[in-house]
């Protein structure tokens, strides 16, 4: 019997005594410990009645238990369900119905909800610790792992459903193996790395990019169970690789610790799941002496993109297509291929994309063409020399008296003024033009700004139709757990704005 997914990383994986993952409270597990405690943990999935192809959810917080325990679905045959621990009774109602798990591992104030729905229900707190651990301790550390095949489900992760019910990308052992092993090898990493972990473990960030790729390596992690910036300064000079999202960044830039010294044993930082803004990227150069390296995935795909490790990391680009997957540029309506340099939507196809959406049929039809290619629902372009760049969300898109405005575009214009940290633009229905194109902006601190600065900075950079209708100055952008800029969030909360003044 082979299981795909966990024979290739337990043939790759170093001695039993080298470290696998240390704690910020100075937990250590081997990789020894790794095999023995995913052992441990998939005989209680078996003892829980966890069969193959069964859904296994888990909503705790982050902790090295809570990632082995991946582990141990992978082993058992099960199907990884990882929840944001932050969703509420409400949400989480939502995931049991729709994924109807045989088993729901869950922070102990969650225990009784999920098991007055009749669901079997152990319980893991911040620490690691609870009912799933009690009953580990008893069990073997030799577990017959079962046979699952390439095309197996090994995980289904719900994306963030910022434009309706959260759907279920199913995950096959290929899709994860392929991409790590992709990643592994383009960005250089080896038994010899040690990366730097403040991610969660819900999203794919964290628990495949970052967790896979380690693992697909050989290598080692600091595992912290967030982001603090004092934690990561304190840790750089244990580690050689971080990945972040742009918000880790711009944080560490604010920090005082943060030097050349600091980073002189690391080797690579990467940035994902939000833009990074070209003027984080060029500060971050100045003051740590390396170039960020950005690249571009989505849940139902993992990474399709990456700048190079050796060669010009492009700010405001997400680089070349990974080996083995293929990008193309799209009319969004038609689906025809467009010329090099037209923006259009963002269509990939490969080993890492998943196999649809869990029960849902309709959607994935939608959401895949007949060739097979993954319609991501990103707008973007491919410059002249071949690098990627996102210029916004499909549904992001304004449409203002008949012109399409990207968004991206007036973001960069805007981001470039004199006291701009960052800026957020959306359409909001407006009686006359369909869409009005509405900016939020962030101050740097070095500048007051108002609406007529902004615009009169705009004026000879933009054409007329792109101009912002309103210019909102706040404090702070919305964003989710993965420092996404919730746009859906700033519209609702302006959506009369227009509504009694057509001639803006």
């Amino acid at each position: 019997m082979t299981n795909h997914l966990f024979d290739a990383i337990r043939s790759r994986m170093p001695g039993p005594d080298r470290v696998f993952a240390t704690t910020a409270d100075g937990e250590v597990l081997t990789y020894g410990g790794l095999l023995d405690l995913s052992a441990r943990l998939a005989h209680v999935l078996a003892a829980c009645n966890v069969c193959a192809g069964d859904r296994v959810l888990l909503q705790a917080e982050k902790s090295l238990t809570a990632l082995v325990l991946y582990l141990a679905c992978v082993r058992a045959g099960a199907v990884f369900l990882p929840l944001n621990p932050s969703y509420t009774t409400a949400e989480l109602d939502y995931f049991l119905k729709d994924a109807e798990p045989g088993l729901v591992v869950c922070d102990p104030a969650r225990e009784a909800f999920a098991s007055e729905r009749g669901i079997r229900t152990l319980t893991l707190d911040h620490v690691g610790g609870g009912s799933l651990m009690d009953l580990a301790q008893s069990c073997s550390a030799d577990f017959r792992d079962a046979s699952r095949d390439a095309d197996d489900l090994a995980a289904i992760l719900y994306t963030s459903g910022t434009t309706g019910r959260s759907k279920g990308a199913m995950l096959t052992h290929e899709n994860l193996l392929s991409n790590a092993k992709t990643l592994a090898e383009i960005w250089r990493f080896s038994s010899q790395d040690a990366l730097l972990h403040a991610l969660p473990v819900y999203h794919s960030h964290g628990l495949f990019v970052a967790t896979n790729t380690a693992l697909i390596s050989g290598a080692s992690m600091i595992f912290l169970p967030r982001f603090d910036a004092d934690q990561v300064v304190k840790h750089l000079k244990d580690a050689t690789v971080m990945m972040g999202v742009p918000t880790f960044y711009t944080r560490l830039l604010n920090h005082p610790g943060l030097t050349q010294e600091a980073v002189r044993h690391m080797r690579l930082f990467i940035s994902g799941s939000a833009p990074l803004l070209a003027e984080t990227h060029r500060q971050w150069l100045e003051r740590t002496g390396h170039a960020v390296l950005e690249r571009y995935g989505l849940t139902e795909t993992n990474m399709n993109t990456s700048n190079p490790h050796d060669g010009e990391r492009r700010p405001g680009s997400v680089g070349f297509p990974l080996p083995g997957v293929d990008l193309r540029i799209v009319h969004a309506e038609t689906g025809s291929p467009l010329p090099q340099g037209e923006i259009g939507m963002i269509e990939v196809k490969g080993p890492n994309v998943c196999h649809g959406y869990w029960r849902n049929i309709e959607k994935t039809q939608t959401e895949f063409r007949e060739d097979g290619f993954f319609i991501t629902g990103d707008l973007g372009l491919v410059d002249q020399e071949g690098y990627v760049h996102i210029v916004g969300r499909a549904k992001d898109l304004v449409i203002t008296g008949g012109f399409n405005v990207y968004p991206k575009e007036v973001e960069s214009e805007i981001d470039a003024l004199p006291g701009v940290l960052e800026s957020a633009v959306f359409g909001v229905a407006h009686p006359d033009l369909g869409e009005g194109v509405t900016a939020a902006v962030v101050s740097d601190g070095t500048t007051v700004l108002s609406e007529t600065l902004i615009l009169a900075g705009l004026l000879q950079r933009l054409a007329k139709f792109k101009l912002p209708k309103r210019v909102l100055i706040v404090d702070e952008l919305p964003r989710n757990a993965m420092g996404k800029v919730q746009k859906n969030l700033l519209r609702e909360q302006v959506k009369d704005i227009y509504r009694n003044d057509a001639s803006l």
